[in-house]
């Protein structure tokens, strides 16, 4: 980690020590800049007892010009992921700011999972449809 900024040294760090429940995200050995990551469905939500894959990738100018890109390896039906498994979140888009930490995009992320933005969908029909917000087989 000698070569990364202070920033991703110090948020690691954090991530390994203060883990998040019901997500697991560890930077990937070969690429410190990867962070595979599980995410449990939020109780009370249509996901609970689902288990859902998702990459976050910090862009080399992170935090001070660019978020994270997140994007689910699990296939899912959510008003705020589309066909390519992208996320519409806020604070990764026209919220951004370079005081948001991979620990409140993690956070984040776990709550949209429980209560969808319809202020920034991205999948229109899935509302429309009256079809559940249930994850794909």
């Amino acid at each position: 980690m000698a070569r990364l900024p202070h920033r991703i040294i110090k948020e690691t760090q954090c991530l390994l020590t203060e883990s998040v429940p019901g997500i697991k995200a560890e930077p990937d050995e070969n690429n410190t800049h990867y962070f595979p990551t599980v995410i449990l469905g939020p109780q009370n939500s249509p996901f609970e007892g689902e288990t859902f894959k998702f990459e976050l990738f910090l862009p080399e100018e992170y935090p001070p010009k660019y978020a994270p890109k997140v994007h689910f390896m699990t296939k899912m039906c959510h008003p705020n992921v589309d066909k390519m498994e992208r996320i519409s979140l806020d604070i990764l888009k026209n919220m951004w700011s370079p005081e948001v930490q991979i620990h409140t995009i993690l956070l984040s992320t776990q709550a949209l999972l429980s209560a969808s933005n319809h202020d920034d969908l991205l999948v229109n029909n899935v509302i429309e449809e009256g079809r559940p917000m249930e994850p794909k087989p």
